[in-house]
């Protein structure tokens, strides 16, 4: 009697241990997300309308595209990019990669050809990544709750008050020629999302908690540079 007492008493505690392990993760999830069911919806527009427009328009794109053609686009853009990582490495006081991001700007858009050609990667001055969001987080701000926007995708609070000074960053707000503005920036959305075609592969599961999980890890690893620490 007292072993069967005593195996029921192990069981219990391995029902104990497996429920705690599996409540981690629904109370992480409810600290994080806790406009899930908004978040939810806007995700279903969102995938709804990129399943019907903006993804064939992308594998169009990817198709009719030369590869070499391709890069070179996705460099010019990378390239319009490197102005905002300048100045967010300004503000985050990193010197060594502000002066990196410099010349990287400087090479590709005089011997690089306004950026069509990533010479500065050859040079082994490599790309940084960094923009105002990361910058709130090296302040010390918190993430605060996770958003999906409408059009934009997954985000967080502390990120989508980042992209409001990014967005004076780049050169849109300064080009007068609305349809040259336009076309500009539909080639930079075609063009993005046609480099994560093939990312979509790796996603498994709920679609929305894969997503979501894996923008937040992201974040938290480019915020921190790669100083992350598995609290499991």
């Amino acid at each position: 009697m007292r072993k069967f007492g005593t195996r029921c008493l192990g069981l219990f505690n391995v029902a104990l241990v497996a429920a705690a392990a599996l409540a981690v993760p629904a109370l992480q999830a409810a600290e994080e997300d806790p406009w899930e069911g908004v978040n939810r919806a806007v995700f279903r527009f969102n995938d709804t309308l990129d399943t019907y427009t903006l993804k064939p328009l992308a594998q169009g794109y990817q198709k009719v595209t030369p590869t070499f053609l391709e890069d070179g686009i996705s460099n010019v853009f990378r390239n319009l990019d490197d102005v905002v990582v300048l100045t967010n490495d300004l503000l985050q006081g990193k010197v060594r990669d502000a002066g990196i991001d410099t010349s990287r700007i400087l090479f590709n858009t005089t011997f690089g050809v306004l950026g069509f050609f990533d010479v500065a990667t050859r040079m082994g001055l490599p790309k940084n990544d960094e923009d105002f969001g990361q910058t709130l987080g090296v302040w010390g701000l918190g993430n605060g709750p996770y958003v999906v926007l409408p059009l934009l995708g997954p985000s967080t609070v502390r990120d989508t008050a980042g992209l409001v000074p990014d967005a004076f960053l780049k050169p849109y707000p300064y080009m007068d020629h609305v349809p040259s503005r336009n076309l500009t920036r539909g080639v930079d959305v075609v063009d993005t999302r046609a480099g994560l075609l093939s990312a979509e592969k790796m996603i498994t599961g709920d679609k929305y908690v894969f997503i979501r999980n894996a923008y937040l890890q992201n974040r938290e690893f480019r915020t921190l540079d790669g100083q992350v620490e598995d609290d499991f």
